[in-house]
């Protein structure tokens, strides 16, 4: 072998070792999750004491063209157990479409019951839901204010549950753990659940009870009104305005309290491209995050734990990048064709075992992090994890053309509108309607994600029947994971075409 072509080796394999050492650092982190939670798991937060009296209390409700499930979520926030005259509700409605006069109806509909309920709509847009909540708090009268998205259902008792916690005064945040109310809808919303499963029972959890910072997660929970204040106020530099107040507000010393015994209910998105959509905003909004507040985080007196974790959380969508570069990097060293040579040469077993062990960092921590996460969650029927693994994996590297695409965007400070997750108010029963397909609010407008996504699985196809064609059974089944590009490619795509033909369907009908 020439000089050239030795150090073109030696380069390429330690790009390829680096990426995969870098990401098994990220699944390292898993493990280190699910040991925090074993430790902590019986540390659960308790009250300080009861109120003599109810404290005034206002509930938020940010949307935008939310017609299919305002209807839905204010018959719940009306039902919750809380003396009338101690709360407020407030529809903080930015709508374009028909939205704002189905609010006005339901707002004169429990104004007539004795509720004291106002729509605060907006026609500028400004600062998206980061906007509507500043423009919101200057005028709520609650003390403590509880957010809620459109999808969300609370449950009666979610104020007298969260409201006790502020007897101490140093708490700031109450955060409730999400629950899913269409989890089996489809093979989607199953693997979207066990992702959010994850980040909720154990992420959350383990911050919260070890010590570490924790972020708010923009719904389902409530904020005391002189924290917000306190820390500054919503910000409109970000996509991710909750996760930027909540590390403001930590570093000015506030406490927060995660219950992860107490669910709230929503709905999650019944097709790609409204997933899409989401992971788009919540990737781009943390890597702006962390441009904006990493440096700050160092310099605060919060705790080296603290600023770790803080560190690991706001860097770990950097990973897709790495992902997308080992897509380029794994081929040819698992079919050969780029191997150790003269003194870094090494045999068969010690490459596979080197391989193995950043694998298994890589992989297979994540795997036991959902399977612990479903243990926790769902104890009675957590089993039901193991067929979905292989699909979930798939998903997870199906997702990093969509997802680099908005660290990229976030590193060049490029801005964008905020895009809503589209919602129907949808159960685990039925297919959406035929109006509710037509009229529906699409997420992606761009074929571009879908098409290099399509690159990506025609190329990993090829490799795999290489993979077959070779015997390189072991190779073949650990590189499964990356045809979930055909998944996310294929699943946008005809929700694309479906949403075209719908259409058409829906103006020939009228």
């Amino acid at each position: 072998m020439d000089s050239s072509s030795y150090w073109f080796n030696f380069f390429w394999l330690v790009a390829y070792f680096l990426v995969l050492v870098g990401m098994s650092g990220y699944g390292f982190h898993r493990l280190l999750m699910v040991a925090l939670y074993i430790k902590h798991r019986k540390d659960i937060p308790q009250p300080k004491e009861q109120w003599d009296e109810w404290p005034m209390v206002t509930i938020q409700l940010p949307m935008f063209n939310e017609k299919f499930v305002v209807e839905g979520l204010l018959k719940k926030v009306t039902a919750i157990d809380y003396p009338k005259d101690k709360l407020e509700i407030q529809i903080l409605d930015d709508s374009t479409d028909d939205t704002y006069e189905l609010c006005m109806q339901q707002v004169e509909l429990y104004r007539a019951q004795g509720f004291d309920i106002v729509c605060l709509h907006r026609t500028d847009r400004t600062g998206f839901k980061a906007g509507a909540l500043e423009a919101a708090d200057a005028v709520a009268k609650g003390e403590f204010l509880l957010i809620l998205d459109a999808d969300f259902r609370p449950e009666p008792d979610i104020l007298k549950v969260c409201v006790p916690y502020f007897t101490d005064p140093n708490i700031g945040v109450v955060q409730t753990r999400w629950a899913h109310i269409n989890r089996n809808y489809n093979l989607l919303t199953r693997l979207q659940s066990i992702f959010l499963d994850g980040h909720f029972a154990l992420e959350q959890t383990c911050r919260n009870r070890s010590g570490r910072f924790f972020t708010f997660n923009g719904t389902a929970g409530m904020w005391r009104k002189s924290t917000i204040i306190d820390a500054g106020g919503w910000e409109h530099d970000t996509i991710t305005e909750d996760m930027d107040l909540s590390y403001r507000a930590q570093m000015k010393g506030w406490k927060f309290v995660y219950l992860n015994d107490y669910e709230t209910p929503a709905e999650l998105p019944v097709d790609m491209d409204g997933f899409k959509a989401q992971q788009h905003r919540w990737t781009k909004g943390c890597i702006q995050v962390c441009r904006k507040m990493l440096f700050d985080i160092w310099r605060s007196n919060a705790p080296f734990k603290a600023k770790m974790e803080a560190t690991t959380h706001l860097t770990c969508n950097y990973s897709y990048l790495a992902l997308i570069l080992l897509c380029f990097l794994v081929m040819p060293v698992c079919t050969g064709m780029v191997a150790p040579t003269g003194e870094w040469a090494w045999d068969q077993w010690q490459m596979m075992l080197l391989t193995f062990t950043l694998f298994f960092f890589a992989t297979i921590s994540v795997c036991l992090f959902y399977i612990t996460a479903e243990m926790i969650v769902r104890p009675r029927r957590w089993y039901m994890v193991f067929p979905l693994i292989i699909p979930l994996l798939a998903l997870g590297v199906g997702m990093a053309v969509n997802n680099a695409k908005a660290v990229l965007e976030a590193m060049a400070g490029q801005q964008s509108e905020f895009v809503r997750t589209p919602k129907f108010g949808e159960s685990n029963q039925g297919a959406l309607s035929i109006e509710k397909r037509a009229k529906g609010y699409k997420a992606i407008k761009s074929i571009l994600v879908p098409v290099l996504e399509l690159c990506f699985a025609i190329f990993f196809g090829c490799v795999e029947y290489v993979n077959l064609s070779n015997g390189d059974y072991l190779t073949f089944v650990l590189m499964t994971p990356f045809l979930g590009f055909f998944y996310t490619s294929f699943s946008s795509i005809a929700r694309l075409v479906d949403g075209a033909l719908q259409k058409r369907r829906a103006a020939q009908n009228a």
